[in-house]
């Protein structure tokens, strides 16, 4: 290399460098001049439309970028006054441009936020910010962007939107509260993350995870064009939330305008719809847990009332398809309504999500206030090729939830269950006083021994096909209540079986010897029947046999008598005697009369023959 030109090259470099130098050492002289705390705070306010204050100078640092320290800063409502602050944060570090800071302007090209705290105001169900100033950078932009979608809004001009250069924000252990009065209530706490968004025109990223109702969640929404969407445009969102209790996804077109408008894909997991209802609504759901539940659907509608259509829903091991709709109402309870067809549904699940026989859902005395009121209302409708209740195997069933306004129902109103059909209607009214519950329960052709075997009963009932109905009604505020006033009617026709834990051969036995006895000493018999039939009123707690009849070979075995349903006790008497037109052999010659009492656990039975007399005589 000759040495003319070495010497140039080094010369050059030593340029550069003693450029720099003094660059870095004239860079905070001048900046201290040029880019002083009322220069910050009004670029601060000029973006954000509010009044800025920051309690002390900025602290300049150059190394390893151009950066000012600000301790103390508060963004107000303008006013009179001291206003409460929007949003204030304990330091706020602001990553500058060297350039623009030499020719004297201020340029953020990142801002970070430590510790910050966002006041919103407003309805637990609907907080909002206090609005900014219209002057602002950004509210001028957003009244730009909705020019715009006036002009077209089907198709607006994208082109147009302003261009501004908007940087990235980091937030740090950041809060969100709501303030009520004089009171604030946290919504999200521990909030960290950043907001990505390069310029008004572009793309924006937000990535955040927070403490949301004592459970963490992770956040990422990305947003194609969200100066149109906060003009009241449309445009491609994406959305993941996770959290412990539930996890959700969204890719669509969103529009904020008007009761706002989605039109995408919704996938949705909770593994407890129990643990999901904790936490969102503040409400213990009784019964056993449920879940786990999901949902994929494509959604579209707005936020008083969305459609699910090409749903899939999962609840437990069970599976449907279908069309949904979730409605808000004016009285701020969440509505879902539809029609889901299932290959296969789990009625134990169902029965514990919806049976208006399970107790109302109890509120959580929560830190912070359910965010709507409690509770739901359901309108669906339910088919099923299988629908297996524990043991019980249920098919073609035809079914329907409601829950409305106090007032809850569970119908079935068609399936094939034990060998036969069976109908089913549970209703309950809490809208009063005092609960009211009714059931109603019908069957036909049905095998009473696997219907009693599901239940865990083997003995002391038929093993026969029967057709039966029974209505009961009942009204209380609590369960002793309801046991006490229950009232209604059934009755059953029951064809050729067998009764385990009877025997008329027994029943004499015990009667010659003339002393009363445990039904259980009976245990291993079993009572053949021809045919029987049973009526009985219920009227405040108690059951009186009207008629039960039984026909058993040549006997004829009557019962009459009361069971109080509310102290599970029995105070029956009948009869066993020859059926008509039996020979005139038949034991016993003269009726047998027995009575039935002590518990339901216990009974026992005392029995006696009538003195024989004539040719009755042994």
């Amino acid at each position: 290399m000759p040495v003319s030109l070495a010497r140039r090259s080094l010369w050059a470099v030593g340029i550069v460098v003693v450029l720099t130098i003094l660059t870095v050492i004239a860079l905070p002289l001048i900046a201290s001049t040029q880019i002083v705390r009322d220069g910050i705070a009004y670029q601060l306010s000029a973006w954000s439309g509010y009044r800025v204050r920051l309690e002390e100078t900025p602290n300049l640092r150059v190394w390893p970028t151009f950066q000012a320290v600000l301790n103390d800063v508060s963004l107000s409502e303008w006013g009179n006054g001291d206003p409460v602050p929007v949003l204030e944060a304990e330091r706020v570090e602001v990553d500058l441009s060297a350039l623009a800071a030499l020719q004297g302007e201020i340029v953020f090209t990142k801002m970070r936020l430590i510790r910050p705290v966002l006041r919103l105001r407003g309805r637990a169900e609907h907080p909002n910010l206090p609005p900014p100033q219209n002057w602002g950078r950004m509210a001028r932009s957003i009244a730009s962007a909705r020019d715009i979608v006036s002009a077209a809004p089907t198709d607006p001009n994208t082109d147009a939107l302003p261009a501004d250069s908007f940087g990235e924000i980091e937030f740090d252990d950041a809060r969100i509260i709501r303030r009520t009065g004089d009171r604030h209530v946290d919504i999200v706490t521990s909030l960290t993350g950043e907001f990505e968004w390069p310029a008004l025109n572009r793309q924006a990223r937000l990535s955040a995870n927070g403490i949301w109702r004592g459970e963490t969640v992770n956040l990422e929404v990305t947003s194609e064009q969200p100066l149109l969407l906060l003009g009241g445009g449309s445009t491609p969102v994406r959305l993941s939330l996770q959290a412990p209790p539930a996890n959700a996804s969204f890719q669509g077109a969103v529009n904020l305008s008007g009761n706002n408008y989605f039109d995408g894909r919704l996938t949705f997991s909770a593994p407890s719809l129990n643990r999901l209802a904790e936490w969102t609504h503040g409400t213990f759901l009784p019964g056993d847990s449920i879940g786990p539940v999901s949902v994929d659907a494509r959604v579209t509608g707005g936020m008083r009332r969305l459609q699910l259509s090409e749903t899939t829903l999962g609840l437990g091991s069970s599976t449907g398809k279908g069309l949904l709709e979730v409605g808000l109402g004016t009285s701020g309870r969440p509505s879902i309504a539809g029609t889901l067809a299932f290959d296969t549904l789990d009625m134990r699940a169902l029965a514990n999500a919806f049976s208006p026989l399970a107790p109302e859902p109890s509120p959580i005395p929560p830190a912070t206030p359910p965010m709507a009121a409690s509770g739901y209302d359901f309108d669906l409708r339910l088919s099923a090729v299988n629908a297996p209740f524990g043991s019980a195997a249920l098919t073609n069933l035809a079914a329907a939830v409601k829950v409305k306004d106090g007032l809850s129902s569970f119908d079935i109103s068609d399936a094939t269950a034990f060998g036969g059909t069976i109908q089913l209607g549970l209703r309950a009214d809490r809208s009063g006083p005092k609960q009211l519950v009714e059931l109603r329960m019908a069957g036909e052709n049905i095998d009473t021994g696997k219907l009693f075997a599901t239940l865990g009963m083997q003995k002391l009932v038929p093993q026969a096909r029967s057709t039966f109905s029974t209505v009961l009604k009942a009204a209380g505020s609590n369960g002793a209540e309801l046991a006490n006033s229950l009232g209604g009617s059934f009755s059953a026709t029951i064809g050729a079986g067998n009764v385990p834990g009877l025997s008329v051969e027994g029943l004499l036995e015990r009667s010659i010897e003339g002393d009363f006895f445990p039904l259980e000493a009976l245990q291993d018999a079993t009572l053949a029947i021809n045919s029987a039939e049973m009526k009985a009123s219920i009227a405040n707690g108690v059951a009186e046999i009207e008629k039960a009849e039984a026909l058993s070979g040549q006997h004829r075995i009557s019962v009459n008598g009361l069971v109080p349903l509310a102290g599970r006790s029995l105070a029956l008497y009948g009869t066993v005697r020859a059926a008509d037109g039996a020979p005139s052999s038949t034991e016993p010659a003269n009726p047998l009369t027995f009575f039935v009492g002590g518990s339901w656990d216990a009974p026992f039975i005392a029995s006696f023959l009538p003195p024989a007399t004539g040719s009755d005589a042994r």
